[in-house]
This record gives C-alpha cells, sequence and structure tokens, in this order.
C-alpha cells in the first residue's frame, strides 16, 4: 500500500521494513520526526523512548547492537557532537545487530547553531556514511543501512539533509511490521571491554575493512552515472544531485555523477566514472567534502581533470542549494544562456523581514521582563541557551547575552561571575534542555562556589522541537507513567542556597523573587514553572479599555505580537491573545481590561 509521507517518516517506515527492535533518540529540528512516526505506527516489540541526550541514546542502543538487535539513533547534526564520547569509542569496538545513527543536517542553518557536515564526522569516526537524495530513497536506503552495517560489524551514520527530511513522497507502507529475531549478547571481554591494546588492533582492521566496504560502495545501486560521455561532468550528492538531475535532464549530453556513499569513498566507481572526464564540477551542501576528495583521488591516480566546486567559488561556500540556485550554478558551468520563457523575477520587490518572536503569551516573556525589571541599573550578565526562549534576545527583551550550545548557559555565567565579582549572572534554561545537559553545570557551579543565579524556564515540555515528553513530564515514549522527575529535588539534592518556584505571570511576585535570589551570594535557582500556550489551551482575552493614553507601553516592553497598532491606537488582537495578563499588569494606567473568556 503506498502511503504519502514525510522524508523523515519514510526513513521511520524504511526501519520499520528493516526490523528494528530499538529506537532512541533526542528530539532536534530536522529529525524529530522520525521517533515520533515510529510511535504512532504499531510497533509491538519495538522499544521506542525519548532519551535524555543524544549521549544517553547512543550508549542504550550500542548494548542493543551488541545483543544483535538492530538499534536506530536518531539526532540533528549538533547532537552528533554530544554523542561523540561513545561513537567514537563505538566505531572501534563494532557491532554485531545492525546500528543505523542518523544525523540530520540542516544547511542554512535554518534551525541550528552551526552548518556542521556529517561527512566529515563519518570521515573521523572512520565509519560509512549514506547521503539520500530524496524521501523515496531514505525509504531503501535506510534498509541498505542495517544490511551494511551488519555485514561489516559496524555502526553507520545515515545523514538525511532539511530538504529531504520535510520533503514529502509515496512510499510502500505495511500495518504490520516484525522485528528481527536476535541471539542476545554474547559475553566477550576481548572484543567489548575496551583498552589500548584492543583499540591498536582494531584501527588496523578498520582501515583493512574501510578499503572493502569503498569496493562494495563501487557497485552500490544508488552510485550512479547518468547522461553521455562528455569532457565536463557535474558531480552531486544529496538534494544537491536531484537539483542538478531537474536541469540536465534537458541536457543529456553532460555527464551526471552521485555519489550516495561519500565515506569510505567509491574509488573505483569514481575512476571509471571519470574516464574522459577534462573537468567536473561538484555540486553539494555544506562543506567541500566531496571536492577535496576528488582532488586527493585525482593527485593519488594522476588523473589529469580539473576540479571545481566550494573551493574554487563556483558554488557558494555556505548555505543550502535550491533548484533556481544550482540551474545558475551549472547555466554558469556549461555557457547556457537562460531560458527567456521563464519569468525574471528581478525587479520584484524582497520578501518584508518577519525574525521570529516569542509566542503571544508564551510564559518565558513574562520570566525575562521579570528579571529585566528586577535588576534595572544593575550590572547583569545574562546567559541564554538552547530552546524557544533563545528568543529572548530580540528587542524589546534584549535578555540573552551568550547562546553558545545546550547547557552552555548555566557554565557561561559561572565563568562571568568568577571574572567579574560586581556583576550579577544569570543563566537561563528550559526544563527539557535541564535535563538533557544543565544538570552536570549546576554541580559544577556549587562545587566551584560560583555566584549565579539559575532561571529554569519550566513550561512542562520541549516546545521548540513539537512538544515531546522529558523527564520532567512523567509519560515517557512507551505511554507508560515513569513518575515526574522533580527539578525541584534535584537542586536541593545538589545543595543550592535557594530553590524557589514562581509563576512569572504574578509579576510582581516573580519580581520580587528575582531581587531576593539576586542578593544572596552563591548559587540560586528560580523555577519560573508556567505551562505552554501550545499545550494549554485558553479562551481568556484582554481588551484595551477606553481609558488607554496611547503611551505604548505595553508594546514597548514587552513585544508581545497580539498588541499592535490600529490608526495609531493600541490594539489587542484577539486571534492571538491568550489572556496571559503581562499587558494588564504593564500598563501604568490600568488600562487593559482582562482574562475573560
Amino acid at each position: 500500500m503506498k502511503e504519502y509521507v514525510m522524508g523523515n517518516g519514510a526513513i521511520a517506515l524504511g526501519a520499520l521494513k528493516a526490523g528494528v527492535n530499538i529506537a532512541c533518540g533526542y528530539p532536534g529540528t530536522p529529525s524529530s520526526e522520525i521517533i515520533e512516526t515510529l510511535a504512532k505506527r504499531p510497533h509491538e516489540g519495538l522499544h521506542l523512548e525519548w532519551s535524555v541526550n543524544e549521549k544517553a541514546a547512543l550508549e542504550v542502543a550500542a548494548a542493543a547492537a551488541y545483543s544483535g538487535a538492530r538499534a536506530l539513533v536518531t539526532m540533528k547534526q549538533v547532537g552528533l557532537n554530544v554523542a561523540s564520547d561513545p561513537l567514537m569509542s563505538l566505531a572501534y569496538v563494532g557491532v554485531e545487530g545492525g546500528m543505523v545513527i542518523v544525523s540530520a543536517d540542516d544547511p542554512g542553518p535554518i534551525s541550528s547553531q552551526t552548518e556542521q557536515d556529517t561527512r566529515r564526522f563519518a570521515d573521523f569516526a572512520r565509519i560509512p556514511v549514506f547521503d539520500p537524495a530524496s524521501p523515496e530513497e531514505a525509504f531503501e536506503m535506510i534498509q541498505d543501512a542495517f544490511a551494511y552495517s551488519e555485514k561489516y560489524k559496524t555502526p553507520v551514520i545515515f545523514r538525511p539533509t532539511t530538504r529531504v527530511d520535510h520533503g514529502y513522497a509515496s512510499v510502500e507502507a505495511s500495518d504490520t511490521y516484525v522485528p528481527k529475531a536476535y541471539d542476545g549478547f554474547q559475553k566477550d571481554a576481548g572484543r567489548f571491554v575496551i583498552f589500548p591494546r584492543l583499540s591498536y588492533k582494531n584501527h588496523g582492521r578498520m582501515e583493512e575493512r574501510n578499503v572493502r566496504i569503498g569496493e562494495d560502495f563501487s557497485s552500490y545501486k544508488f552510485n550512479t552515472v547518468e547522461g553521455a560521455a562528455s569532457e565536463k561532468a557535474v558531480l552531486a550528492s544529496g538534494i544537491s544531485y536531484m537539483y542538478a538531475k531537474e536541469f540536465l535532464k534537458d541536457h543529456p549530453e553532460v555527464k551526471l555523477i552521485r555519489v550516495a556513499t561519500a565515506y569510505p569513498l567509491p574509488e573505483s566507481f569514481l575512476l571509471k566514472a571519470l574516464d574522459g572526464v577534462r573537468e567536473v564540477l561538484c555540486i553539494e551542501e555544506l562543506s567541500p567534502y566531496l571536492e577535496e576528495q576528488l582532488l586527493k583521488l585525482a593527485g593519488k591516480h594522476h588523473l589529469s581533470v580539473t576540479v571545481l566546486g566550494k573551493l574554487t567559488s563556483h558554488v557558494p561556500a555556505m548555505g543550502e542549494n535550491s533548484a533556481d540556485g544550482v540551474a545558475a550554478i551549472l547555466r554558469d558551468y556549461l555557457n547556457i544562456s537562460a531560458d527567456p520563457a521563464v519569468n525574471d523575477t528581478t525587479d520584484l520587490p524582497e520578501l518584508p523581514v518577519r525574525p521570529p518572536v516569542l509566542c503571544a503569551g508564551c510564559p518565558h516573556r513574562a520570566s525575562f521582563y521579570a528579571v529585566k525589571k528586577a535588576m534595572a541599573g544593575e550590572k547583569t550578565y545574562y546567559c541564554g541557551d538552547i530552546g524557544c526562549y533563545t528568543l529572548g534576545n530580540s528587542m524589546p527583551l534584549d535578555m540573552v547575552d551568550t547562546c553558545l550550545c545546550m547547557g552552555a548557559g548555566v557554565t557561561m555565567a559561572q565563568g562571568f561571575s568568577h571574572i567579574d565579582g560586581d556583576g550579577k549572572a544569570f543563566a537561563f534554561i528550559g526544563d527539557s534542555t535541564f535535563f538533557a545537559s544543565g544538570i552536570t553545570g549546576v554541580v559544577n557551579a556549587v562545587f566551584n562556589e560560583a555566584d549565579i543565579t539559575i532561571c529554569i524556564l519550566d513550561n512542562s515540555t520541549t516546545a521548540m522541537t513539537g512538544h515531546q515528553p522529558h523527564p520532567g513530564t512523567g509519560i515517557n515514549l512507551m505511554g507508560h507513567d515513569a513518575g515526574k522527575i522533580s527539578i525541584t529535588k534535584i537542586l536541593e539534592g545538589i545543595g543550592l542556597q535557594k530553590v524557589v518556584t514562581v509563576d512569572p505571570l504574578d509579576l510582581d511576585k516573580a519580581i520580587a523573587t528575582v531581587k531576593e535570589c539576586a542578593a544572596i551570594k552563591g548559587v540560586k535557582a528560580i523555577i519560573f514553572k508556567s505551562p505552554c500556550i501550545a499545550i494549554e489551551k485558553s479562551k481568556k482575552k484582554c481588551t484595551v479599555t477606553e481609558s488607554c493614553i496611547n503611551c505604548k507601553k505595553c508594546i514597548r516592553e514587552t513585544g508581545c505580537p497580539a498588541l499592535t497598532l490600529a490608526d495609531g491606537k493600541v490594539v489587542i488582537d484577539a486571534l492571538l491573545c491568550t489572556g496571559c495578563g503581562l499587558c494588564r499588569q504593564v500598563c501604568p494606567v490600568n488600562a487593559i481590561g482582562g482574562d475573560e473568556e
């Protein structure tokens, strides 16, 4: 039965068809829907979990793969950094059951801190990487990835990019899936207990194995050559291959080489594909990985071929590719004039800039505002983190001075406290991020006697990536009530000077709480607890009354998108307003009526 699904859904269905036994992950755009699709499908015999972070997910899955089970791990590209410690060792140890690590890259970036390229990570870890070009391919290719993993007893990386993850296509779906049968863990300390001498031996085996995998990949069905023999060729991978193929369908005289397995490089395939080619243009996203590999290949085999791409400025060094962008690149490369029949859009005005903002009624806005008012006139450092609340940097709040990576807000605040005893250092971190990577930072703060105030923005969900559960919500992905893990008890157990919970929408109390905590030396925590407005819908609305003096303080200080101007007068958009009441508490003349159903 054909089913129209998102690329991430296709990956999930392919894993089910491959007989996956366990799937672990940490939510991160553009990968989140893989685990969610698995959870919505019949999955008897399949263990599913949103792990506390990517490192935990990989380690849980590793034990399953040691036992002969097929294991799937999902994350976005920066999550692979978190999982890199077990990954590097696992590459040396190997696996019994197939193990596929999905690391979704984010060219642009659209929703990430970096434009890092997972293909380089595969090369670094010395494990194979698969690079699908479409949702249909992803469905098939992930099944191949499990097979290759078991054949060579190595974890493999599966590297879709955003447009593959979020594109849609029809794939062959089923109502029933049978997990793979496996024998269970066979104890072998000489293999599974990693020691330097074992790593030395396994390093040699890895390098020898990768030569064989490269040869195997040279006949892999998704490494292809299309078009006629020509002195000019195009080499592409991933979604860029689809863009190039679309343009070159009208130019069959140009050879199109597609590499779906960037590491280990399919050298024999490429040597044959490049026979007679004098110039090749590499079209790929993120880094010039394949371009560099071709340059090495040409040097190694003394090929007389000119390699063009990002390194020669023929392809943009950053950002994601598009069909129009690749078409323009290929027209320049092949000296083809633009089609006059195609609409010229050069004179059209640019689209308006619409920066992301916190939702109307978001409790994080009230939390930031309370800290801002409490600390007015003080020298402060505001260290943010990864989540919806990163948007606290937007004007008029302007409450995020730094944002580096998950969990860094807590630890960077400590650095500021140690080098500037006169400033007040604050760390903002969400409830999900606290569990993922914040706890160790809190321990570090107490042990090393920092003077910081930790603001935990507890909205009872993992909001930014689609409202996934976390240890503080209680219900796990298997649907079991595991009990809510108390953030308060964790902080008290670590030994903080003070831990207090306050509703950020009670503005006066929130401001007083911030002032009280900031005055205490040592490590303190304020848990700003109020549910995300997307999971607790309200019918309440606020309205502007006739006593409004049009001072616009509500707009100027909160930045709530429900507050706007109509004919120069402040109005509240009833479609956006959630009746949170923050604007009512900010108004100096009590001109905002409130909270009516």
